[in-house]
């Protein structure tokens, strides 16, 4: 990765989860499904780098093809993490991030862009559904068994619990 901001020595400000993401059509590919960063920065036409706040949850999708097609499908679906706090590392990731879904390969990506779709068909933000469906999505899949559809009645009571949470 390149260009990315300094480490601050400021322990009162969160450290932001920075994600490089590029466009090369048909080539290489990075970019997000879902998330709100706080922090852009361009880099040039092609690529940009954005950061997140600690918790913030979003989707980075990576593909790569040549000549011949599809060379690598991936989905992600990541927490922003703390200050101190643990974390996976991954590929144009900096630290990393706490890992809520993988899925490689088309057809594993392609059914969670499928659920995906059917969240925001519920008028409900990726960003806000309870981290606990992202991980039985993951189980499934890895698993190769259907997942269950998220419900708003599911969305309304992790709201909820979010708001008793420290």
């Amino acid at each position: 990765m390149t260009d990315f901001p300094r480490e601050t020595t400021d322990q009162s400000r969160p450290a932001l989860t920075l994600v490089e993401l590029i466009w090369q059509q048909k080539k290489n590919e990075r970019w997000l499904r879902f998330g709100r960063f706080c922090h852009d920065k361009r880099i040039d036409r092609s690529r940009r780098i954005v950061g997140f706040a600690p918790g913030s949850i979003f989707a980075l999708v990576r593909w790569a093809g040549n000549d011949y097609g599809t060379v690598v499908s991936n989905l992600d679906i990541l927490r922003a993490v703390r200050r101190g706090e643990a974390f996976q590392t991954l590929p144009f990731v900096r630290p990393g991030a706490g890992i809520l879904l993988r899925a490689a390969g088309w057809p594993k990506v392609e059914r969670v862009l499928q659920a995906i779709d059917a969240i925001e068909a519920l008028k409900i933000d990726p960003c806000t559904v309870s981290p606990d469906h992202w991980r039985h999505i993951h189980n499934r899949l890895a698993a190769d068994q259907p997942f269950r559809a998220y419900t708003k009645a599911q969305h309304a009571a992790w709201l909820k619990r979010r708001d008793l949470l420290p």
